[in-house]
């Protein structure tokens, strides 16, 4: 996301973070007021609501309409479509992680389950008990195979064995999370897509 997208998004959420703003949203969304009309509903003072309102127009939120001395506020939906459009998309919104290193839980679930003994080798200290540390756990196990590549069992018993004793549990998981397939007592890692 690019930065004036971001500190778009930034100031959406802080202008409507406020409750008093939110409800003049959702009062102008109904009708036209002025200052004065939204003092009274929301009870609160006329330079208040003239803040609440400046924070709402930087965003272009609201427009303003003069008439004769007193001004009448309404919620420009155009500008709250187009911002809903620009900015609440799927894509924009995990563009939102561009600087976020997102492999960092998943390392240390890596640092908390694995052991170096004396001789460099990584072992298992277990098995995770939660279904998303076991998938990280069998993502860097499944990375032990090489794709393309047919196993009889006996060598995917081993070179589990080489990390964690309970090496049926260990396929077994491999299997059902689809990170490896099984026929006749022959498996393979299954291409990343």
């Amino acid at each position: 996301m690019k930065t004036e997208q971001f500190q778009t998004l930034l100031q959406f959420f802080k202008a409507l973070a406020d409750e008093s703003r939110l409800k003049i949203v959702g009062i102008l969304a109904n009708q036209e007021c002025s200052v004065e009309e939204l003092a009274i509903l929301l009870q609160l003072k006329e330079p208040t609501v003239s803040h609440h309102l400046a924070k709402l127009k930087e965003l272009n939120l609201v427009t303003m309409r003069p008439e004769g001395n007193s001004r009448f506020y309404q919620l420009d939906s155009q500008a709250l479509q187009a911002i809903s459009k620009d900015v609440f998309t799927p894509q924009k919104m995990a563009s939102l992680i561009e600087n976020i290193d997102t492999e960092a839980w998943e390392n240390k679930v890596l640092k908390n389950y694995l052991e170096t003994n004396s001789e460099g080798t990584q072992r298992l200290k277990d098995i995770p008990a939660s279904r998303k540390k076991r998938l990280v756990i069998l993502k860097w196990l499944v990375g032990k195979f090489e794709v393309g590549i047919n196993y009889p069992e006996r060598t995917v018993n081993e070179t589990l064995k080489c990390y964690h004793p309970d090496c049926a549990t260990l396929r077994r998981e491999l299997i059902s999370h689809q990170l490896m397939q099984r026929e006749n007592g022959v498996y393979w890692r299954i291409t990343p897509m």
